[in-house]
């Protein structure tokens, strides 16, 4: 792979950067503040946007602003895997910044200026986190995140927001620092570098003179200490974290914070361990099973939550789960799914967030069993949800069918059915709780006391809210008929093992 030095990844971490201090600074002037915000979200779009075509053609693109010690180094890289989380999260800054202002303006929010600022910072975090060229640069990318969405879960700053905040720092600080530091400085003491592996994902940067052990110690510190992938048992900090605004839900489950975790973990078993490596120490199959268990437990957690959030909630850390299985196949069409997934999941998880904040500002409640017939009043909100529920669901024609093909393929590749078994059931349960929802949406009936049949002047939320939404929705819709943009810069990310992922299957 070829690698041009260029400052454009630091150039767009720097936009962002740029685009958080204008927002602070002008904390009189909503206007002005929230223009910021969404010039500052285009243009690191774009920047983002411009470095595809070269990654497309099988080049890196790669700048170190200084070293600190030989194989130390604050370094920015950014190849196919980077793309897809670096082009995710800045194209939905975007749509969620509009969606913002129609969130923060109906509910008459305070600390408007913090939540803006807070927000776009853990964007550069998430842009940090995607472009980093070594673990060192990565740790403090990851930090940075957790950091700057602590005041976004206590932003109602009461009893409720600031337990579920406590807990939410503590899970992501407590295991980046007890687990996640000590894998980089046991990866540098065995490996003599931080860099990622230069070249594909086949071969990791561990020599094979490593003692096989440590080896795996270090793996598996490494999968604790990325919490915000949200594996069982270190996931309880997420449902947690629903106290904070739904725009803030939308960025911790879709945008950032837990795809930031998923990215990470990804990250790590293919740029500094390799599916090689992986495969001969018999790290893959095991990791698969404990996403495997991540998925059935919180789906099965989901069916009981009445609080819509909630359901959401577990349905993340469950289907966040699919992506660290996908990749822990190590076989093609594994990792090929699992990737994808990090864009399929943000679009429809992302829509279902919206969904259910749009629901709360027109609604204010967050209970399903108070949501009859609804759809009469609110047709895009629901039409949009029962979209994006069906592409969780993995329903041909929307983007989460391409997810689970391709895993299902995975795993046939793997010669694994316990793993095919647990997708078909983990479909199965996606469907019990994702459908009772649009069920009662559309053709239940409001009870007497319900905050709908109170309303009789029910309607959809602010334009502003509900345009991003229906756009996110449409997104996923595009992406499982078309699914070839990102797909071909999934496949870019080692196009010889990645490219006959279907062929692979029929020469088995």
């Amino acid at each position: 792979m070829e690698t041009i030095i260029t400052i454009k990844p630091v150039v767009a971490v720097l936009i962002a950067s740029f685009a958080s201090l204008l927002i602070m600074a002008t904390p009189k002037k909503p206007n002005l503040r929230e223009t910021w915000s969404v010039l500052g979200a285009v243009a690191t779009f774009l920047t983002i946007l411009s470095m595809t075509p070269l990654i497309l053609s099988g080049k890196a693109l790669e700048y170190t602003p200084f070293v600190i010690l030989p194989g130390i180094s604050l370094k920015f890289r950014v190849d196919a895997l980077g793309l897809i989380f670096g082009t995710i999260a800045s194209f939905l800054w975007i749509l969620v910044t509009f969606y913002n202002i129609g969130y923060m303006r109906s509910l008459k929010e305070h600390a408007q200026t913090r939540y803006y600022f807070c927000f776009a910072v853990a964007i550069v975090g998430a842009v940090g986190v995607a472009f980093s060229g070594n673990l060192f640069t990565l740790y403090l990318f990851y930090e940075l995140i957790t950091i700057f969405t602590y005041p976004l879960v206590a932003h109602h700053q009461d009893e409720e927001s600031y337990e579920g905040a406590r807990k939410y720092m503590v899970y992501l600080t407590g295991t980046a620092k007890s687990f996640f530091l000590p894998a980089i400085i046991m990866t540098y003491i065995l490996a003599g570098t931080l860099d990622f592996a230069p070249s594909g994902i086949l071969h990791g940067i561990f020599p094979a003179t490593a003692n096989p052990l440590l080896v795996k110690i270090t793996y598996v510190l490494y999968l604790a200490g990325f919490a915000k992938a949200a594996m069982m048992p270190f996931h309880n900090w997420l449902p947690s974290a629903m106290v904070a605004p739904t725009p803030v839900s939308a960025l911790l489950h879709a945008v950032a914070v837990v795809k930031a975790g998923v990215f990470c973990t990804s990250r790590v078993m293919l740029s500094v361990f390799g599916v090689e490596l992986m495969n001969s120490l018999n790290l893959g199959i095991p990791t698969a099973y404990v996403a495997a268990f991540t998925i059935l437990m919180a789906s099965v957690i989901a069916l009981t939550k009445d609080d819509l959030k909630a359901r959401l909630a577990y349905s993340t850390v469950s289907q966040l789960s699919y992506v660290i299985l996908g990749v822990a196949l190590l076989t093609p069409s594994g990792v090929t799914g699992g990737l994808i997934h990090i864009a399929n999941h943000a679009f429809s998880k992302i829509t279902l967030f919206m969904c259910a904040g749009s629901i709360y500002v027109s609604l204010h409640t967050k209970k399903i069993s108070e949501m009859g017939g609804i759809a009469k009043q609110m047709p895009f909100t629901i039409a949009a949800f029962s979209i994006a529920a069906l592409s969780m669901i993995g329903v041909p024609l929307v983007c989460g069918f391409v997810t689970k093909w391709y895993l299902a393929i995975g795993t046939m590749q793997a010669n694994n059915k316990i793993l095919l078994v647990v997708l078909l059931a983990s479909t199965i349960l996606n469907t019990g709780y994702f459908f009772p929802v649009i069920l009662k949406t559309i053709f239940g009936k409001p009870r007497e006391g319900d905050p709908g049949a109170k309303h009789s002047g029910l309607h959809e939320a602010p334009a502003y809210m509900v345009i991003p939404l229906l756009l996110t929705a449409t997104a996923s819709v595009l992406m499982g008929l078309y699914p070839d943009y990102f797909m071909n810069i999934v496949k870019s990310v080692d196009p010889d093992y990645l490219m006959n992922t279907l062929k692979a299957v029929f020469t088995s």
